[in-house]
């Protein structure tokens, strides 16, 4: 009976032992009943940073031509075809020439009179690139690329830049060759605190010495400045304009023509006569405005094209009381991730 009971405690112990590590992980708690300790699997999801030793690359491989087809389908409506447009956000390329790459030095970053600056005018490394377009990249759906999507964005990107050439491929073993053609490559100053790590030449002195002021401190906040009513909704609703990524949310701006109206010195003038309202247009009209603007292309009545129908856009903002102003925003700057990754672009009517 005794080597009974020792062989069931021998098996037991060795059921414990074979259990994988992140049983433990699960159970163990620096703090008693608070949270857990992070499991190998979640540490290896989040740990996905590239450092400018390229440690943190993944191996991958991607190319100009096949960069540009992932570009035109989720990042041109946003950026331009070319990368230089600063409609939506700063140009990511321009102000940068051939002998920049071959001094390191970007010569238009000392000039006051040039007009911006662009991604590439400051970039000196490539791995920052790479994993910035990975993490946060493209604005509606980050994390969404492939690994070598996101090395054919980044050679897009750097034959755009006149860094590589047109038949290049990036790879994670060509990249630090690339790091030394970057136009700024040199423009880096890493002796100042703010830099990370001995390893990378942090000299553990602040930049700014001085010392904390703890006395005539202000009283409560006071805003100084703010946006009027009457110029809130200028750009549309800022809410429609933010990732459902994060923590932050846009604010809910009314519509500027349903805003009061800005505040004038001016002496209040006859009111006129109200204008007779403006018809709706007849299904004709309609139908003529569609075909003029190119819309059947991508949208059709009952069905979906490369775009959704028509009546489907209708049925989900069917209670939306706002519903003609946000469509005229949408129309005039375009947009991409309600429906699908393929980018409308902004329409040019009145």
């Amino acid at each position: 009976m005794r080597h009974v009971k020792w062989a069931r405690w021998a098996y037991t112990a060795l059921c414990i032992c074979l259990l994988p590590s992140d049983f433990y992980a699960q159970t163990k708690s620096t703090y008693a009943g608070i949270g857990r300790t992070a499991t190998s699997a979640e540490i290896a999801a989040w740990n996905i940073d590239v450092r400018p030793d390229f440690k943190g690359l993944p191996p991958g491989r991607g190319s100009v031509t096949q960069g540009q087809t992932v570009w035109d389908a989720q990042c041109a409506s946003c950026h331009g075809v070319f990368g230089d447009s600063n409609e939506v956000f700063n140009p990511i390329v321009g102000g940068t020439t051939k002998a920049d790459v071959a001094a390191g030095h970007v010569k238009s970053l000392r000039d006051n009179s040039y007009p911006g600056r662009t991604t590439f005018m400051k970039l000196s490394q490539v791995s920052t690139l790479w994993d910035y377009i990975r993490r946060a990249m493209p604005w509606t759906h980050p994390k969404s690329l492939k690994v070598d999507e996101v090395y054919a964005v980044t050679a897009y990107l750097l034959n755009l830049a006149d860094v590589v050439p047109s038949d290049f491929t990036l790879t994670q073993d060509n990249m630090a060759q690339v790091d030394r053609l970057l136009p700024n490559r040199d423009g880096l100053d890493r002796h100042h605190h703010l830099w990370p790590g001995k390893e990378f030449g942090d000299t553990g002195k602040p930049d700014v010495q001085g010392s904390r002021c703890m006395h005539d401190c202000a009283g409560a906040p006071k805003v100084a400045s703010f946006v009027p009513a009457y110029a809130m909704g200028a750009h549309g609703n800022l809410a429609d304009q933010n990732r459902l990524v994060g923590p932050v949310r846009g604010l809910q701006t009314p519509d500027a023509a349903a805003a009061p109206a800005a505040p004038s010195s001016a002496p209040a003038a006859t009111p006129a006569p109200a204008a007779a309202p403006t018809p709706t247009p007849g299904p004709a009209t309609v139908s003529a405005l569609l075909s003029t603007h190119g819309c059947v292309t991508c949208h059709a009545v009952e069905r979906k094209v490369v775009g959704p129908a028509f009546r489907e856009i209708a049925r989900r903002y069917s209670t939306r009381a706002d519903a003609a102003a946000y469509f005229t925003g949408k129309i005039r700057s375009g947009g991409q991730g309600v429906w699908g990754t393929v980018p409308m672009p902004p329409q040019a009517v009145a």
